[in-house]
């Protein structure tokens, strides 16, 4: 079971708010849901650890300094946890290492309170263009992976040398097989695949990188929920 509990989301998306000063939440959810973002309201870092909803696709606004977890250590948490969703920092109390840290991190952006509204809707903006990119980039890998459970090892092999190129001769002599047997498996591949020409496999296989470690990855027995 997943550590994150990711939902899907709709309008123009959701924006994660965590931040100790509730006034600062109350006013942040009043502009954003009017500018069209779903909100969810975490008083602190260590609330949102303790139940943390992420509906997809989304952006984490976050508050530096909060009691308990820092907002910089939270952000160290989701680089491994849930690390496609962009994080902007908004704090009026950071050290300069802090907000070096959490750049280096890959905070999307780090804005100084107080701001403008507009300068926070760019941000989020830019955000969330970013998140919806990556989440659609995320679930076309997950549905390459699916249909790829269904080759056999020798397939998956044969589909990587395809998509690089290499005709069914090629194929055969760097593996030592006949060419008539690599014919069959191509076959089989566009088959099992739903596709019908060299194009529509690259195309479909884009950005997903066939290796030993990904056939195992995706063949490996699923943990009971």
């Amino acid at each position: 079971m997943s550590y994150f509990s990711f939902q899907a989301t709709t309008h123009l998306g959701h924006v994660v708010i965590i931040d100790d000063d509730e006034s600062i939440r109350r006013s942040l959810t009043t502009l954003l849901t009017r500018a069209g973002y779903d909100v969810t309201l975490y008083e602190s870092a260590d609330a949102f650890l303790q139940n943390p909803v992420l509906p997809l696709p989304c952006v984490i606004l976050l508050d530096m300094r909060m009691p308990g977890t820092l907002g910089v250590d939270l952000q160290a948490h989701l680089q491994t946890t849930a690390h496609s969703v962009p994080v902007v920092f908004a704090s009026g109390d950071s050290r300069s290492e802090e907000i070096i840290r959490a750049m280096k991190q890959g905070a999307m952006d780090f804005l100084l309170k107080p701001f403008t509204p507009q300068t926070l809707l760019d941000v989020l903006q830019r955000a969330m263009q970013l998140a919806l990119s990556t989440h659609k980039q995320e679930d076309h890998v997950d549905k390459v992976k699916a249909r790829l459970k269904c080759l056999t090892a020798r397939e998956f092999e044969v589909c990587g040398w395809i998509v690089r190129g290499y005709t069914n001769q090629q194929i055969a002599e760097l593996d030592g097989g006949a060419a008539a047997t690599v014919k069959l498996h191509r076959a089989r591949v566009m088959s099992k695949l739903g596709v019908e020409t060299l194009p529509d496999l690259i195309k479909q296989l884009e950005g997903v990188v066939l290796t030993s470690a990904l056939y195992t990855e995706i063949n490996a027995p699923r943990a009971p929920d």
